[in-house]
């Protein structure tokens, strides 16, 4: 699931190969992207709105307009795409994943940066660590942040591919990332159920939020950095309280796990998506 810049409208990608358009105040599908040619995985929003991004277990990432058009198809391989992001400037596009085979050889592995513009491959980051389950662009433009099936968070910078910094604590792949809208912090949810804050120049651990009984599989940060979500397995929505750790609300309702979640610009409202094959708007308290 994503917001758009606005608030205005939704995306979210699904099992059945699809990319949709939403409007958020009607709940009404406004646009059906198809083209993929397995399950949509990873969608996103270029912050000035006016495009999409999705990745699939198809493993290719595509690029689209508002009015539904593919505009570019940037990869095509047998590796499965995890996660997606446009960098703030739009000109890269980031894609994370990787997958096994049956001797548990890892393929096709990494952190890709692509250029938005040509959709040619710019660099390969990160290949040895494993699976990529997660990225995001900071807000400086220069860097990225990676969760890993080697249960670390990643930090590298895209110009020079040098990995500047790792974050260790997880008992489990970092399976979802978000970024401060300053860039100072850095949430990640795992496999392990817990939510961990962190600062991602110091790359010290800062906070621990504890609770869920299963995979933790999206995270968000509110745009004021105030309160945290995370959507996990346990088929949960939570809002956290940033400075405590404490758990403000819980967002019970979906019949199956939580794959992902997404906080409003203006902080009110809450998008999730789940394995029951809905996704669901929830007014944030206070």
């Amino acid at each position: 699931m994503a917001f758009s810049p606005d608030g205005r409208h939704a995306l979210s990608g699904g099992i059945d190969r699809t990319v949709c358009l939403w409007d958020v105040a009607s709940g009404e599908e406004l646009r059906r992207c198809t083209g993929h040619a397995g399950p949509v995985t990873a969608v996103a929003f270029s912050l000035d709105g006016g495009r999409m991004l999705s990745g699939s277990e198809d493993g290719s990432v595509r690029l689209w307009d508002l009015a539904g058009r593919e505009l570019r198809c940037c990869s095509r391989s047998t590796a499965v795409v995890r996660s997606v992001a446009f960098a703030p400037d739009g000109r890269l596009l980031l894609s994370g994943g990787g997958t096994f085979d049956a001797t548990g050889k890892p393929l096709g592995c990494g952190l890709r940066v692509w250029d938005g513009a040509s959709g040619a491959p710019r660099a390969l980051l990160g290949s040895a660590a494993g699976p990529v389950c997660s990225v995001v662009a900071c807000p400086d433009g220069r860097h990225v942040l990676a969760g890993s099936w080697d249960h670390c968070l990643h930090l590298w910078d895209t110009a020079s591919g040098l990995e500047l910094r790792r974050y260790a604590g997880h008992a489990g792949p970092v399976w979802s990332v978000a970024v401060s809208a300053d860039g100072r912090l850095v949430l990640s949810g795992s496999t392990d159920h817990d939510v961990r804050l962190w600062e991602v120049a110091a790359g010290r651990e800062v906070r621990r939020f504890e609770g869920h009984a299963d995979w933790v599989q999206g995270v968000a940060l509110s745009t004021d950095g105030r309160r945290a979500l995370s959507g996990s397995g346990d088929a949960t929505v939570r809002l956290w309280d940033v400075a405590t750790g404490k758990e403000l609300a819980r967002g019970e309702g979906h019949r199956q796990g939580v794959t992902s979640v997404a906080v409003s610009p203006d902080g009110r409202f809450v998008l999730s998506g789940g394995r029951d094959g809905t996704a669901r708007l929830w007014e944030l308290p206070g």
